[in-house]
């Protein structure tokens, strides 16, 4: 299969949602979704089931907030799940405009904006059947002046697409490539998911990934690079913070050419034993929603940008940060 029928209903849907005012945002989404179809957004937005309600929802007050939307993508791609259930489209990049209104609460700026997304859409008989949009809250809020984090321990950015500048593949891709780009992902997941092979950590992560490997993490964790780097600013970190994570889920994994990526709904569950974005110890088992994008190089992984619903996981642990945001105005926990 080569997926462009797929891939040029995803493109025709875009191109349509970019001209598109507010009026006529439901009559884009009922053209290209089926009517019985689900989508999935990061807090506040969660699951809707009806096409017209996400345009209501999601699409109407973002294009408000955010004048002159323009979808900026930085990989395009398509590939059978390899979990079963049909053939997905991905894109990832970032929704740019001018920050002329107040969106979830966040003050407008009246500069221009970036805001992180990635999404899976499943597409079956022309139709868009399921979609996971997941899009970094946060970030927006940072470049606001609404800061609702401490310190990071990596760095915050606006992230550039792949070093290589290939991740928009338009056209079909050889399938061993996308097979050779699944086998690494798996390969790091196995190893991911026993959170300890007996190795030291550095020596862990050299097994699926490459020495200068670029790690693109959601705000309040933040980019690091190389594989020493990112053991000392994220991972090493982000394990001893927790305990008792399950197993990893994925709704879909696909690969296609140099690039590949999952999301699940969540993807695993942890307890916070503290530290964690300098929080303390929680009582519940956090979730955590995430979508990967990977560049492998060889035959390892070279490059990984992720979406983490961090909003959604502070809610489990008692912080409400939108909330906080809308009742004082502020994007601040402190």
């Amino acid at each position: 299969m080569d997926f462009q029928s797929e891939k040029q209903v995803v493109r025709d849907y875009y191109e349509a949602l970019e001209r598109a005012d507010v009026a006529s945002l439901a009559d884009v989404q009922t053209e290209f979704y089926a009517a019985e179809s689900l989508w999935r957004g990061f807090h506040p937005f969660d699951e809707i089931t009806s096409p017209e309600e996400v345009a209501k929802r999601f699409w109407a007050p973002l294009k408000t907030s955010l004048s002159s939307l323009q979808r900026r993508m930085d990989v395009f791609m398509a590939g059978q799940n390899t979990l079963g259930g049909g053939v997905w489209v991905c894109s990832m990049g970032h929704l740019m405009g001018l920050f002329d209104g107040a969106w979830l609460g966040i003050r407008p700026t009246g500069k221009l904006a970036m805001l992180r997304y990635c999404e899976f859409h499943r597409v079956e008989g022309g139709k868009i059947a399921e979609t996971a949009m997941y899009f970094d809250i946060p970030h927006l809020m940072v470049q606001a002046g609404q800061n609702p984090f401490g310190p990071q321990t990596a760095q915050h950015m606006v992230q550039p697409g792949p070093r290589t500048h290939d991740g928009l593949m338009f056209e079909p891709q050889p399938e061993a490539e996308g097979i050779a780009t699944m086998a690494a992902i798996d390969r790091m997941v196995n190893d991911l998911g026993t959170w300890g092979l007996g190795l030291p950590l550095e020596e862990e992560l050299r097994r699926s990934w490459h020495e200068d490997m670029l790690w693109w993490g959601p705000e309040g964790i933040g980019a690091t690079y190389t594989i020493p780097r990112y053991a000392k600013q994220h991972s090493g970190p982000f394990r001893a913070a927790f305990a008792e994570r399950s197993k990893t889920q994925h709704i879909c994994r696909m690969a296609e050419g140099s690039y590949g990526g999952f999301f699940g709904w969540p993807n695993f569950t942890a307890v916070h034993k503290g530290g964690f974005m300098g929080l303390p110890a929680g009582k519940e088992k956090g979730a955590f929603r995430v979508i990967d994008i990977y560049r492998r190089e060889g035959g390892k992984l070279a490059e990984n940008w992720i979406y983490i619903d961090i909003l959604h996981f502070l809610k489990t642990q008692g912080v409400d940060v939108l909330g906080r945001l809308q009742s004082i105005g502020t994007g601040s926990l402190e």
